[in-house]
């Protein structure tokens, strides 16, 4: 499966869809697709990552990020900050062994070194490493002075393993730190529509919507789980609000689709009774 994961437009996908009972293997995405689901959750919350003054927007600036922090990376593999800049870039623009392997070097010159960790551990999870992602990222932090952003990359891996009733504690855990935090919300509601529990996803991410956030992802989640329920004309109302209404429209004809595709759907446009009952 293809995907883009620079600039994702609707954080909800053929991955999501199979884990709520769909058979999708094989596909592949179109210029104005959905992001890949299990790849987006936590993303708001870039773990352990360097902030810099001016983020970079395309390609081209990654490239060049990969390119200054690598010259760095290299002169000194101690060098965290660098590393996970480094491994940062490496990631935009698709390179994500070769990160998770900058990380784990320096980490072994930084054992103790909490940021580097978390961005190792999340660096993990992008390739698949989940067991040993959850290892990682519980040494990112302690019970004393708990982080909620590495709480939540926690719960994304564990939503990810299908433990989502562990997921939706640590998430709890991190509202407790963050009350109402939009991107906690975010990665919360998705773990209950991964759990099948629609309505109750709808709600949450309903929460997260109403709070202010640059992160349009946000809302995207709240039109993917709408849509989801068979309201598809609700969910393109509220993918307007983020994309051009050509966009939205086009994202949510390809979730309709994708929804048709499934077995236990009778005809196009009905939604599976799973998803309105919000039963598994």
């Amino acid at each position: 499966m293809s995907r883009r994961n620079r600039f994702p437009r609707l954080l909800a996908s053929v991955a999501l869809l199979g884990l709520l009972g769909a058979s999708l293997a094989g596909c592949t995405t179109t210029g104005n697709t959905l992001g890949s689901a299990l790849s987006s959750l936590g993303s708001g919350d870039r773990t352990g990552a360097v902030t810099t003054a001016a983020q970079p927007r395309g390609e081209t600036d990654w490239r060049r990020e990969a390119e200054i922090y690598g010259a760095r990376y290299r002169t000194d593999p101690s060098d965290s900050t660098a590393a996970v800049a480094y491994a940062r870039a490496l990631t935009a623009t698709g390179q994500r062994v070769q990160a998770v392997s900058v990380l784990e070097q320096t980490s072994l010159r930084n054992p103790n070194d909490q940021v580097l960790l978390g961005a190792y551990g999340r660096a993990l999870a992008d390739t698949g490493r989940f067991d040993q992602a959850l290892e990682v990222l519980g040494r990112a932090h302690s019970p004393d002075r708990p982080d909620w952003r590495i709480l939540s990359a926690q719960g994304t891996v564990l939503d990810q393993l299908g433990r989502h009733k562990d997921a939706q504690a640590y998430y709890a855990s991190a509202l407790k730190i963050v009350p109402d935090e939009p991107t906690v919300l975010s990665n919360l509601g998705l773990s209950y529509a991964l759990a099948k529990d629609l309505p109750r996803a709808e709600a949450t991410l309903r929460r997260a919507a109403a709070r202010p956030t640059d992160d349009p992802r946000v809302r995207q989640n709240l039109a993917l789980v709408v849509g989801l329920q068979g309201r598809f004309a609700d969910a393109e109302d509220i993918a307007k609000a983020e994309l051009p209404p050509d966009e939205a429209s086009a994202n949510v004809v390809y979730l309709r689709e994708m929804l048709a595709q499934k077995g236990d759907w009778k005809q196009m446009g009905r939604p599976p009774k799973i998803a309105a009952k919000g039963q598994s």
